[in-house]
């Protein structure tokens, strides 16, 4: 098995973890952390997919744009 034909057995697998991690996170930055990463994730795989368009828009509006505005309204808002 070469290293491409693992990163894209592993890669799906880690995106459905850290999709599990944010449902399941109580904690909302946490939760926004572990969306930017499955952001990442997702990106990683658009490019594996032959799709690097779709991967640098992912990265930076999934990652980027959308994780520092979560983190934006988040900290507007008091936590408990």
């Amino acid at each position: 098995m070469t290293e491409l034909e693992l990163l894209r057995a592993v890669v799906p697998l880690l995106v459905v973890v850290c999709a599990v991690l944010v449902a399941r996170s109580k904690d909302l930055i946490t939760a926004v952390i572990m969306l930017a990463a499955l952001s990442l994730l997702l990106s990683l795989e658009f490019y594996l997919l032959s799709a690097p368009d779709v991967a640098i828009a992912e990265a930076g509006i999934g990652a980027a744009i959308t994780t520092a505005i979560f983190v934006f309204a988040i900290r507007a808002t008091k936590r408990t």
